[in-house]
């Protein structure tokens, strides 16, 4: 229980997230389909509060002494990638920000894809709708990542 406890957790850490609880509970032989479950509920339950609220605190903050370096770097990581990702996107701007926050890499996550639909003002139901299927994939990369799917693959074909 403690270690699914942990996994909830950490997949509800930003840049962590799901990345991080996958591996995590493959690498502790926690049982798949529950990790899973819960890796994606956690990292999906900040969601609704981080399109919501997210960019009224970032602006709010961004002048203050203690973290207004912090706020400021998270508001100009955020619209980087929504700048980034409409660039890409053109109309096509779910399925950009699905596959930004499916593709497991540094800083693309549900956070960040999260953080980058607000300040481009996509609607509320479009945007959890994109993220949660981006969750969806990164969670079936990273499972493929830690059970060594890929690296028994370039084994096989190199």
């Amino acid at each position: 229980m403690k270690n699914y406890l942990i996994v909830f957790l950490i997949s509800m850490l930003p840049l962590i997230e799901l990345r991080g609880a996958i591996p995590y509970a493959v690498g502790f032989g926690l049982p798949l389909v529950p990790s899973y479950i819960i890796a994606i509920i956690g990292n999906m339950l900040p969601v609704p509060f981080i399109y919501l609220f997210a960019r009224k605190i970032l602006i709010w903050g961004k002048d203050k002494p203690v973290i207004g370096k912090f706020f400021t770097f998270c508001l100009e990581k955020g619209e980087k990638g929504g700048k980034k990702l409409q660039e890409k996107a053109g109309r096509g701007l779910f399925i950009a920000l699905m596959l930004f926050v499916g593709i497991p890499l540094p800083g693309t996550g549900a956070w960040t894809g999260t953080l980058a639909a607000s300040l481009l003002d996509m609607d509320f139901k479009s945007s959890v709708l994109a993220v949660m299927l981006g969750v969806l994939i990164a969670s079936v990369i990273m499972g493929a990542a830690s059970a060594g799917l890929f690296g028994a693959a370039g084994a096989i074909f190199s």
